[in-house]
C-alpha cells in the first residue's frame, strides 16, 4: 500500500502506456524535465553542463497550473489514512469474493462517505498551507490571506493534484523540506503542507492567480491576468483592487438599461472604426457570449470580472495619478460617481487616456453644445464619442447637414439628443434623407423633424414607408401623410406591431370605427405614440368615474381626439370642477362640446363666463368658447371688442 506524502512506505507504481506518451511529449517540450522522466525518450547530451536544478523543482515546475481543471477524476486524499479516516479492506470485484465477503451497500456508503471526508482535510490542509504563504512570505495580512485561500478551490486542488503527481512517480527529493512556514504536531501533516507551500512558491506567481481566482475569475482567467500584472506585489494588487471597485462599482444600482445601450451602439454603427471601438465590440462579443450576454454588464461584479479579464492593464494603471483624476474629469462634466462605471464599461479603452487628451477631445464637440451638462449626457448615451473614428465621422455629419440645408440649431439638438448619429455613416443617412424628401420634408421642414426625432434619421427606408403605407391604407393621402411626418416624426420611427397597431386597437375597442379613425388621428396623431396604459387608460377611466359612459366618451374622442392628451390634474379637474360648481351646467355640455378642454381657464373660460353673467345671458358652451374675440363682442356685447371684467373677490 502507499501512503502518499506520508513518507513512511512508497512503492513506484508502474506508469500505463497512455501516461507514458502524454510523459514523453511533455519531456519534448519542456527543456528543465528533471531526470526521472528523461529516462523515458533521453534527449542528445547537452554541449555545455546544465544548471544545477533540484529534480523536485523541475518536476514542479513542469506541471501545469491547469491540470486540475482538465482532470475530469476526483483526487484521492494525500495524507495517511491513520490522520483522516480508519484503514477500510478495499472492495473486491463480486465475481472473485465469497457472497460474505462482497461489500453491503451501508458499507459502500461510509467508503464514499470517508473519501468525502478524506478528501476535505486534504483540501483543508491545503488551504492552511496556502495561507500562511500568503501571510508570512507574499505580505497579506492574516485575515486577507485566510480569504484569498477559502476562494481559490480551483488553485487548491492543481497544488493537491501536483503534489499527488509527484508523489506517484516519486521525483521527491530533499529540497521540499526547507521552508520554515508550517508547524504541526503531525509530521505526515507538515510534510504535506510543505509540499504545497514548495509547488506554490514554484509556480512563480507569488500569490496572484489564487488571489484573482478569490476575486471571481475563472482559474484560467486568472492565469493570463497575472501574468500581465507580474510587476505588481500581492498587497499591493489587493489594494487596488479594493480601490478600483470602490472607485468605479461602488453603486449598488444595477443599471439594466446598459446593455441595451451597448445592442444599441452596435447596431446603429456603420463606419470603419478604430482600435479602441474593434476593442470594445470584442469585450462586447465575449460578454453576449456568456449566460446573460450583455445583458449581465448591469450587474456591478459580474462587471468589473470581465473588464479585467478582457482588460488585465486595468491592474497596472497608478490609482493616484491617473484612475482619481480621470473620475474626477468626468465627474465635473456633470457624470454622477455611480455612473462612471457606465462609460468605462461602455468604452473601456478610455480609462487608459490621459485626462489631458479627453479634455482635448471633448472640445471637440464645444459648438453643439447648449449648456455645460449637455456633454455629460452625451457621454452617457455614447461614449464611443471620445474614438478618433467617431470624431471624424463628426466632422462629416455636420457638413453633410449643411449640404442638405438644414438648419445648424436642428442638426446640433438632433446630435445633441441622439449622439448615436455620430456612428452613422452619411451614405446611410442619405438614404433617409431622400425617403424624406418624398413627402416634401426637406430644408427647415427636414430640421424640425430630425430636432423632434432624431431616431427617424436610423431607421432603413423599407421599414419607414411601412408606416406610410400603413397610414395610406388607414385613408390618408401623401400629402396629409407628410403633414403628419411635421407633426408627429415619432410615428415613422415607431414599430407598427409594438406600437401602432396596438394603439388603432385600443381605439377600435373604444368604440371608434375605421370611418372615424383618420379624423381622429388627423387632429392627434400623437395618440398612435402615447402610452395605453399610463395614458390613455387612466383618462379614460376618470371620466367614467365623472359619470360618463363609455359611448359618450368614444363620442368625445371622434368630435375632439387631443382630449385623451390632456392631464387629469392640470385640465380634466379644475376645468370640471370650474364647470360644474359655478357655471352650473350639466356633463351633457362636454360630451357635446369636449372642446372645452383646450381653452385656457383664466385667460378664456372664466372671463367670458363673468361677462355673460353680469348681462344675465345663458348659451352653450360651444357659442360662448367657438368665437374670437370681436365676434364674441359683437354678438353678446354690441361693441367691437369684448372688455374683460375683474372677477367676484369671493373667487
Amino acid at each position: 500500500m502507499r501512503e502518499g506524502a506520508s513518507g513512511l512506505h512508497r512503492t513506484s507504481p508502474t506508469p500505463s502506456p497512455n501516461f507514458l506518451n502524454d510523459s514523453m511529449s511533455m519531456s519534448l517540450r519542456l527543456s528543465s524535465f528533471p531526470p526521472a522522466l528523461w529516462r523515458l525518450q533521453p534527449p542528445p547530451p547537452p554541449p555545455l553542463p546544465p544548471p544545477v536544478v533540484s529534480d523536485t523543482a523541475a518536476a514542479a515546475a513542469a506541471i501545469p497550473l491547469s491540470s486540475a481543471r482538465s482532470r475530469t477524476r476526483r483526487f484521492r486524499c494525500l495524507l495517511p489514512s491513520s490522520l483522516t479516516t480508519q484503514n477500510r479492506a478495499p472492495k473486491l470485484p463480486p465475481l472473485l469474493s465469497s457472497p460474505g465477503d462482497v461489500p453491503s451497500p451501508e458499507q459502500d456508503a461510509e467508503d464514499e462517505e470517508g473519501e468525502e471526508e478524506g478528501e476535505e482535510d486534504c483540501a483543508s490542509s491545503a488551504r492552511d498551507a496556502l495561507s500562511r504563504l500568503l501571510h508570512l512570505e507574499f505580505g497579506l495580512s492574516s485575515d486577507d490571506a485566510s480569504r484569498v485561500a477559502s476562494n481559490a478551490p480551483d488553485y487548491i486542488r492543481s497544488l493537491i493534484d501536483g503534489v499527488r503527481e509527484l508523489d506517484e512517480l516519486s521525483l521527491w527529493d530533499s529540497s521540499w523540506k526547507s521552508t520554515p512556514l508550517l508547524v504541526s504536531s503531525a509530521s505526515a501533516v507538515a510534510g504535506f503542507q510543505e509540499k504545497v507551500v514548495f509547488l506554490a512558491k514554484q509556480r512563480g506567481d507569488r500569490g496572484k492567480v489564487a488571489f484573482l481566482e478569490s476575486i471571481g475569475l475563472p482559474l484560467s482567467s486568472a492565469l493570463s491576468v497575472a501574468r500581465s500584472v507580474s510587476s505588481n506585489s500581492l498587497p499591493s494588487l489587493l489594494r487596488k483592487v479594493k480601490v478600483l471597485k470602490e472607485i468605479l462599482f461602488s453603486s449598488s444600482d444595477v443599471e439594466v438599461l446598459l446593455g441595451k445601450n451597448a445592442r444599441r451602439m452596435m447596431m446603429h454603427l456603420s463606419i470603419p472604426v478604430d482600435e479602441d471601438v474593434q476593442l470594445t465590440l470584442s469585450f462586447f462579443e465575449k460578454i453576449e457570449a456568456r449566460r446573460g450576454g450583455l445583458d449581465m454588464l448591469g450587474n456591478k461584479d459580474a462587471s468589473f470580472l470581465y473588464l479585467v479579464e478582457s482588460f488585465p492593464h486595468l491592474l497596472s494603471l497608478p490609482v493616484e495619478s491617473h484612475v482619481k483624476p480621470l473620475v474626477q474629469f468626468f465627474e465635473s462634466n456633470g457624470i454622477p460617481r455611480g455612473q462612471v462605471r457606465n462609460i468605462i464599461l461602455l468604452f473601456p479603452p478610455i480609462i487608459f487616456n490621459k485626462v489631458d487628451d479627453i479634455s482635448k477631445k471633448v472640445l471637440v464637440f464645444q459648438k453643439i453644445l447648449a449648456d455645460s451638462h449637455d456633454i455629460g449626457r452625451m457621454l452617457l448615451k455614447y461614449p464611443w464619442m471620445l474614438s478618433t473614428s467617431i470624431q471624424v465621422n463628426y466632422e462629416a455629419i455636420l457638413l453633410f447637414f449643411h449640404m442638405e440645408k438644414v438648419p445648424e440649431p436642428s442638426s446640433h439638438r438632433a446630435i445633441r439628443y441622439l449622439p448615436h448619429i455620430m456612428g452613422c455613416s452619411t451614405s446611410k443617412l442619405k438614404l433617409m434623407v431622400e425617403s424624406l424628401g418624398e413627402l416634401s420634408v426637406r430644408n427647415k421642414k427636414m430640421g424640425k423633424v430630425i430636432a423632434k426625432s432624431p431616431q427617424l434619421l436610423l431607421r432603413k427606408p423599407e421599414e419607414f414607408f411601412q408606416v406610410v403605407s400603413l397610414l395610406e391604407n388607414l385613408g390618408f393621402d401623401r400629402e396629409t401623410v407628410g403633414k403628419i411626418v411635421l407633426r408627429c416624426p415619432e410615428i415613422f420611427a415607431a414599430s407598427i406591431e409594438k406600437t401602432l397597431n396596438k394603439k388603432l386597437g385600443f381605439l377600435k375597442s373604444m368604440g371608434i370605427s375605421n370611418d372615424h379613425l383618420p379624423r381622429v388621428i388627423k387632429k392627434y396623431p400623437e395618440v398612435l405614440v402615447s402610452d395605453v396604459d399610463r395614458t390613455l387608460i387612466p383618462r379614460i377611466n376618470y371620466l367614467m368615474e365623472i359619470g360618463l359612459t363609455k359611448r359618450e366618451i368614444a363620442f368625445m374622442v371622434r368630435r375632439f381626439s387631443p382630449l385623451l392628451g390632456y392631464s387629469i390634474e392640470e385640465v380634466f379637474i379644475p376645468k370640471l370642477e370650474f364647470l360644474v360648481k359655478t357655471m352650473e351646467k350639466p356633463l351633457k355640455e362636454i360630451v357635446d362640446y369636449p372642446r372645452y378642454f383646450s381653452y385656457s381657464l383664466e385667460k378664456k373660460i372664466k372671463p367670458r363666463y363673468w361677462v355673460l353673467k353680469g348681462r344675465k345671458v345663458e348659451c352653450s358652451l360651444k357659442d360662448m368658447l367657438s368665437k374670437n374675440d370681436e365676434e364674441f363682442a359683437a354678438e353678446f356685447l354690441d361693441i367691437e371688442r369684448m372688455p374683460v371684467p375683474p372677477a367676484p373677490s369671493h373667487l
